[in-house]
C-alpha cells in the first residue's frame, strides 16, 4: 500500500511539474484570447493513470500563477483543467480521441468566460469560445495523440499498476 502511494504521488508530481515548466516555457502563446497552451497536451495522462489527475490540476495551478495570472484565472482555469481530468479518467476506456474532448469542453465553457470577467476582454463570448476551442483542439487532440501514442507503447512502464486507484 505505501509503494502505490509514492508511486501515485511521484507521478501527480512530475506531471505536475512538466505541466509547469512547459506553461513557462511557451508562456507567449499560452495566454491570452488566442492561446495554444502546449501544456494541455498532457490532459491525455489521465488515459494512463488516475494521478494525473491531481498533476494536472496542481500544474495548471501553478502554471498560472509563475505565468501572472489574475486570480479568476488561477481559480477558475485550473478548476476547468480538472473538470476536463476527471472526465477524462472516467472516459479511460474508450477510444483516445474521446478523451480528448473533456479539456476541450471544460476550457471552451469556462475560459471565456475568465477572459471576459478577469481580464475584461470585449469580444463576444461565442468568439471567445471559438479561439480557445481551436487553441484546445491543437494542444489537447493534435498535441496530445501524439502524446498518447508515444506514451502508450511504454504504458506498463511509465504507468505501473501499482500507481492505480
Amino acid at each position: 500500500m505505501k509503494n502505490k502511494n509514492v508511486a501515485f504521488m511521484t507521478q501527480a508530481a512530475m506531471i505536475a511539474a512538466i505541466y509547469v515548466v512547459l506553461t513557462y516555457i511557451f508562456a507567449p502563446i499560452s495566454f491570452g484570447e488566442i492561446q495554444v497552451r502546449i501544456a494541455e497536451a498532457l490532459t491525455i495522462l489521465p488515459l494512463f493513470t488516475p494521478a494525473a489527475i491531481p498533476g494536472l490540476f496542481i500544474g495548471c495551478l501553478l502554471g498560472n500563477i509563475v505565468g501572472g495570472a489574475l486570480l479568476p484565472d488561477i481559480i477558475f482555469g485550473s478548476l476547468a483543467t480538472l473538470i476536463g481530468a476527471v472526465f477524462t479518467w472516467l472516459l479511460r476506456s474508450r477510444k483516445p480521441i474521446i478523451g480528448t474532448l473533456p479539456p476541450i469542453i471544460s476550457n471552451v465553457v469556462i475560459v471565456p468566460l475568465v477572459l471576459r470577467i478577469a481580464y475584461g476582454v470585449n469580444l463576444p463570448i461565442p468568439f471567445l469560445m471559438l479561439t480557445v476551442g481551436i487553441g484546445e483542439v491543437i494542444s489537447c487532440t493534435i498535441l496530445g495523440l501524439i502524446v498518447y501514442y508515444a506514451l502508450n507503447r511504454y504504458r506498463n512502464t511509465l504507468f505501473p499498476k501499482a500507481a492505480a486507484m
